[in-house]
């Protein structure tokens, strides 16, 4: 597995890379040639519990789907570990349980709990005082040095984009390895972001969000080098979901669509059925 610290500092090649919520998408992606995920918060919300990302996902939820994400695949994975669920004592134990599943980081953001997606509305945010607090939890806590800690700030839209900058700053000077200026606006205030920050930055292309959809060409050049696509999949699969049951529903049938789904070889090879047929013929007793 190529290092994620190595991957996130490469300034010559944008780091592309998705959101997945659980194994299936995880592989998915692998098999799509990515060399890092994320696994998303507002998508393991969405798939475990059928419901938004509005601080309803706790810590237990976040490392058992780390778990069963990491093994799955064999490139990096970096959580959302959202707030670190508690105080800095939360944070350290999170990281080091997050470590013990494989996780290759986290994005530890600032927002007050319960926190919710970054681009909605009605966030708030805690002291830089108090963030402080965790984030050197989290950069104390890390046994690989590999391991990457992500600061996200929720303060552009609460306080404006320069106190956001400036949190960054902070943020930066205290350890973090990469820092993300949550839901900028415009293009203009990503080139901002870029000039003001020496340091990996992260660019969060969500469908339908606040900030420009650009491509990562373009991300690159303003001086992002972390692009996350985090809801593309999550989105895409629930656009597939609803148009072959309305078509069920419809029809009673999904004979209209079948060019549109995988076929069962095909799926069969994803999940790697050929592997564990081997397996089973190994160990089978010969009589």
């Amino acid at each position: 597995m190529k290092g994620i610290r190595k991957l996130a500092y490469d300034k010559s090649k944008p780091l592309v890379f998705p959101g997945v919520y659980d194994a299936i998408t995880a592989r998915i992606a692998q098999k799509a040639g990515f060399g890092a995920m994320f696994q998303t918060g507002y998508g393991t919300s969405a798939a475990l519990l059928g419901m938004p990302d509005y601080g309803f996902i706790g810590s237990t939820e976040t490392i058992e789907n780390a778990r069963r994400i990491c093994r799955s695949v064999s490139v990096p994975v970096i959580v959302d570990a959202d707030t670190g669920y508690g105080n800095p004592l939360s944070v350290w134990k999170l990281v080091n349980e997050l470590e013990a599943v494989g996780a290759a980081g986290i994005f530890l953001e600032d927002q007050r709990w319960p926190k919710r997606c970054g681009h909605m509305s009605g966030k708030e945010v805690i002291s830089k005082e108090e963030y402080s607090e965790k984030l050197r939890s989290a950069v104390d806590a890390r046994k690989n040095n590999d391991f990457i800690v992500v600061a996200r700030t929720d303060a552009r839209a609460t306080e404006g984009l320069d106190a956001a900058i400036e949190r960054g700053l902070l943020y930066k000077d205290i350890g973090a390895d990469a820092i993300f200026i949550e839901a900028p606006r415009s293009v203009d205030e990503m080139r901002k972001i870029g000039k003001s920050i020496k340091a990996p930055l992260v660019a969060n292309m969500i469908e339908g969000g606040v900030t420009p959809l650009l491509s990562s060409s373009e991300i690159h050049k303003m001086g992002f080098n972390l692009i996350l696509y985090p809801l593309s999949v999550l989105y895409a699969n629930t656009f597939a979901t609803m148009q072959i049951l309305k078509e069920l529903k419809k029809s009673g049938t999904t004979a209209k669509l079948k060019n549109k789904l995988v076929g069962f070889d095909q799926f069969n090879e994803i999940v790697e059925l050929s592997k564990f047929k081997k397996m089973e013929n190994k160990y089978e007793t010969k009589s």
